[in-house]
């Protein structure tokens, strides 16, 4: 006799939760494929999906963690893909989540961490979604820092050998989702302004990494750091200020995962890790980090193609310091507002946010304090901005004046934007009918981005090549492509 498969089990936990929901099959299916949307993922789930998880199957992949969500955001509490009687999986859906309590977002940001440095390859082909924009900006932008983000030690009785001892541990997050702290660094141990200095250095170095080289050099080494050194330290005990310090570290250092994530081509990772970027902002309680994070946030939709999403994170940005921020950083976000008017051809609205982005760095002194991390804005970034925005215009020849003054001012350790900027030139000498010099500038900066491991730097030469196209029987274009062949 031939053995009859194994039964499955009605999934009654799932069926008491359809019911309290108050969702059919077809509606079920259909907001799983709807949250997929929102996540990049293209699902065709229907009634019949349903019916055959409530017999029992278990769906694959993302779903479970999908479906659990669905449920979170109907019934208005946290309900993971146990709950629901199906498998735990990978939930390479998250991300994208603003949390709402420190202690949240440490859980998620570390959760990503850890996938992205191991072998999760599809974690970094995940799409882009312009919809996961909305809620973590809207989140941040009515938010406020949290009240408390110490983790203090208490004290813990265990008995041994019919006496008391006393012991120090951290006061412990979910015990489900906790995780062993790194073997260099003992359980619960104390944050120090050392750790607190080495995280700024390790930023430094990763940032000139990236600079000189593009994100593809050092992205994975900063990720397991993320997951060894800082990870264990957001787990550790720390007081009130300590902690604010450490949740702004933390932020720059994941803005900085999410930007050389951004520059491999990996977006949808990119994304989620500046959702996360935005919500460490809001623990550190640094406001004007968060509105940097989401002018960040803002350059990479402009890069996709996303100008309306792009105006509305720069705007946002703008909205949530008001007039607090030092002058250097209101001429940051107006910059982004401009790009962004500028890829959607919107020419007033542009030309205003660069007006704005001018004065403003006009009012800054020599001695005002300035973040850290808005230092390299100077007049040699504003003119990059304008030449973008100008050649995005096709006003060419003052794109040509601004990405001039840009590479005359740009220091050399700012390699790859010196290349972004030379293909700037390249274009708008190409729009002006100077063909020997566009294409000599273009081989320029091909054989730069043939030195860098940047997606950014081998589109924006592409960008260049395509617009080649009607002069492409041209002496200077074959000349420029023979230079580009021998690159290998």
């Amino acid at each position: 006799m031939t053995e009859r498969p194994a039964q499955r089990t009605p999934n009654r936990q799932l069926a008491a939760l359809i019911a309290e929901a108050g969702f059919s099959n077809a509606g079920l299916a259909r907001r799983v494929d709807q949250l997929g949307l929102e996540h990049g993922l293209d699902l065709r789930y229907d009634k019949t999906s349903v019916t055959r998880w409530l017999r029992g199957q278990q769906p694959r992949g993302t779903t479970p963690a999908l479906i659990a969500e669905v449920f979170t955001r109907r019934l208005g509490r946290r309900l993971s893909a146990q709950d629901l009687g199906l498998d735990a999986c990978a939930p390479v859906y998250a991300g994208l989540e603003f949390a709402a309590t420190p202690e949240e977002a440490v859980d998620i940001v570390g959760g990503l961490w850890r996938k992205d440095s191991g072998s999760h390859a599809e974690l970094r082909k995940i799409a882009f979604t312009p919809a996961g924009l909305v809620v973590p900006s809207r989140d941040w932008l009515i938010g406020r820092a949290d009240e408390k983000v110490a983790r203090a030690e208490v004290p813990v009785r265990i008995p041994a050998q019919g006496r008391p001892a006393t012991a120090r541990v951290p006061v412990p997050l979910d015990p489900s989702r906790r995780r062993a702290p790194a073997a260099e660094r003992g359980p619960g141990q104390k944050v120090t302004g050392g750790d607190l200095a080495a995280l700024r250095s390790v930023g430094e170095l990763f940032r000139s990494l990236d600079d000189r080289y593009g994100g593809g050099h050092a992205r994975q080494a900063l990720v397991r750091y993320l997951e060894h050194e800082l990870e264990p330290m957001l787990r550790g005990t720390y007081g009130e200020q300590t902690g604010r310090r450490l949740f702004a570290a933390a932020a720059d250092l994941t803005r900085l995962a999410g930007w050389t994530s951004y520059d491999i081509a990996a977006h949808g990772l990119a994304q989620r890790y500046f959702v996360q970027a935005l919500r460490l902002a809001q623990a550190a309680g640094d406001r004007a980090y968060g509105s940097y994070v989401l002018v960040t946030m803002s350059r990479q939709a402009v890069y996709l193609g996303h100008g309306r999403e792009a105006v509305q994170l720069a705007r946002v940005a703008q909205q949530g310091v008001g007039t607090s921020a030092p002058p250097v950083v209101q001429t940051l976000l107006h910059a982004a507002e401009a790009r962004a008017h500028g890829i959607l051809g919107e020419v007033r609205a542009c030309t205003a946010s660069l007006v704005r982005a001018e004065r403003a760095l006009e009012a800054a002194r020599p001695g005002d304090e300035v973040p850290h991390w808005a230092r390299f804005f100077d007049e040699a970034q504003l003119a990059d901005e304008f030449g973008h925005c100008h050649r995005d215009l096709q006003q060419f020849r003052a794109a040509a004046q601004y990405a001039e003054r840009s590479l005359l001012l740009r220091a050399p350790v700012y390699a790859r934007s010196r290349l972004f900027c030379r293909v700037v030139l390249a274009t708008a000498r190409l729009g002006l009918g100077e063909l020997d010099r566009a294409c000599q500038l273009a081989a320029e900066a091909a054989g730069q981005a043939a030195e860098m491991r940047s997606a950014r730097a081998a589109e924006y030469v592409r960008d260049f090549e395509r617009r080649l196209e009607p002069y492409r029987d041209a002496a200077p274009v074959r000349g420029y492509r023979d230079k580009v062949a021998a690159l290998g």
